[in-house]
This record gives structure tokens, C-alpha cells and sequence, in this order.
């Protein structure tokens, strides 16, 4: 991970380092081939136009998008990725659970990573966030995402 002057660091931006770019096109290449021999290929199938519609992002949201798709992969593997309104979205036995907004493809300001009404987030408040504004990943950013995440599906 290199830094800037500024002390920032630019691997959070940035996204996948070419080593991870390379390995996701060698999965991607897995999938296709596992979706042509028909075992698991819904799953294969989703799994790679959820990586095909990452990789036509613009960046920053690429970068954006490929870490949060490797910290929702990396910490709930039971959710299986597929798109959702064009964008993606990891589901648990075909429902929705949390998802990833692309703000330049929704022409907004920001992007969002979202959790649906499946996600267990409820808290006795009576009042807790669905949704969050994603403008770059620090790491602190990235553990409460793993942390969401985890507690979304317990």
C-alpha cells in the first residue's frame, strides 16, 4: 500500500492492486466456464455480471466497489453476488440483503452501500441507518462495512 505526500493512502482509492485485477479475470474466466457447463451456473452467472458491471464502473467507484465486494465476499460467503437494479447486490436464498450504488452511474454526488429489509439490523431504538454515503474506503470505513455486514446476516 503506498502513500502520498499527504499521508493518505492510496491503495484504498485506487482498489485492486494489478495482482488482485489479474486474479478476478482468471475467476471471471472460471465462471464463464463453469456457467457454460451448466453446474452452479446461475450462481457462476450472476457471480460474473456482478464483476462485469464493476469492471465497466469509472473509477472511483471501480475501486470503491471492488473492495467492498471482496469485504462483503470476504465476511459473509453464504451471500451470493447478482445484480439488482444494474448494480450490485449479495442475496441470501435469492433476497437482497445488502447492496452497492454507483453514484456516478446514478448521476448522484456519492455513492451508497445499502442494507434491505432482510438485513438483521434492527436495534430497540426504533431508529438505525439503511444506507450510507461511500465517497472512498478508509480502513475504518472498511471495518464498519465488515462489522454491518457480519451483523446483517447473523
Amino acid at each position: 500500500m503506498s502513500t502520498h505526500a499527504s499521508g493518505k493512502s492510496t491503495r484504498r482509492s485506487e482498489g485492486f492492486s494489478e495482482q488482485e485485477r489479474a486474479s478476478m479475470k482468471e475467476r471471471a474466466a472460471e465462471l464463464r466456464k463453469e456457467s457454460g457447463r451448466g453446474r452452479g451456473s446461475k450462481a457462476a452467472a450472476d457471480e460474473l455480471d456482478v464483476l462485469s458491471k464493476i469492471a465497466e464502473m469509472e473509477e472511483p467507484d471501480r475501486g470503491v466497489a471492488e473492495r467492498i465486494h471482496a469485504i462483503v465476499t470476504g465476511t459473509a460467503p453464504e451471500l451470493a453476488p447478482k445484480l439488482w437494479y444494474g448494480q450490485p447486490a449479495y442475496a441470501r436464498k435469492g433476497k437482497v440483503l445488502c447492496f452497492f450504488r454507483s453514484g456516478k452511474v446514478d448521476k448522484e454526488r456519492y455513492s451508497s452501500f445499502g442494507f434491505t429489509t432482510e438485513a438483521n439490523l434492527d436495534d430497540s431504538s426504533g431508529l438505525w441507518p439503511t444506507s450510507y454515503a461511500v465517497t472512498e474506503l478508509t480502513e475504518k470505513a472498511e471495518e464498519m462495512i465488515a462489522a454491518l455486514v457480519k451483523r446483517a446476516v447473523s
